[in-house]
């Protein structure tokens, strides 16, 4: 069992890399992760290019709290946040009216993906960074998502600036979360189970 201040100083140690513009490697509630601060546009290019990929759907973005996604998604009808609170399991919800994050991050329709973690690691870096996170998963495009940091390609350990440890993995699903994208009128499309 870890120490409250073991994870606290691993927690400083990821967010004082991601506000210095690197990128982290990292646990959620379902897979292993690349992430660095959703405002930082070189920090996502550089997602970008260690994925091998510049599909901007393809990188979501965890938020701590009802209160950050509305910062940065101006659009979301309220559904998303009741359907959101009700999910037992981890939920992405592509919200539309994204704004005030990194313009490489965001899709040309203006969605954005977010989930609010329910992993005491990932709320401890989102409310000490303040901002969001971004999530995607750890691994080339095209290859099979890793589910523990031992599927992690040594190309992607190699190409990030800090590796978060993994007794900080807490219970992860280890499979990608549900995807339901809301329209601005509360529309349901349901894109991943």
């Amino acid at each position: 069992m870890q120490t409250q201040t073991e994870i606290q100083k691993e927690v400083d140690e990821a967010v004082r890399t991601m506000r210095a513009g690197g990128i982290i490697l990292y646990p959620t509630d379902t897979v292993w992760g690349l992430g660095c601060d959703a405002t930082s546009a070189a920090a996502v290019e550089r997602i970008y290019k260690l994925k091998r990929s510049v599909n901007k759907k393809s990188m979501l973005v965890l938020c701590a709290s009802a209160d950050m996604i509305v910062r940065y998604v101006d659009k979301a009808p309220g559904i998303a946040f009741e359907v959101m609170e009700l999910a037992t399991s981890p939920l992405t919800a592509i919200l539309p009216g994204a704004s005030g994050l990194a313009e490489n991050l965001i899709p040309d329709e203006g969605t954005l993906g977010v989930r609010i973690p329910d992993h005491e690691f990932c709320r401890r870096m989102l409310r000490a960074l303040g901002r969001p996170i971004v999530s995607t998963s750890a691994n080339i495009s095209g290859e099979a998502t890793p589910v523990g940091l031992q599927d992690v390609s040594r190309e992607i350990i190699d190409g990030v600036d800090f590796v978060v440890n993994p007794r900080f993995e807490g219970k992860p699903t280890r499979k990608a979360s549900s995807i339901i994208a809301f329209g601005e009128g509360g529309e349901v499309k349901i894109i991943r189970e």
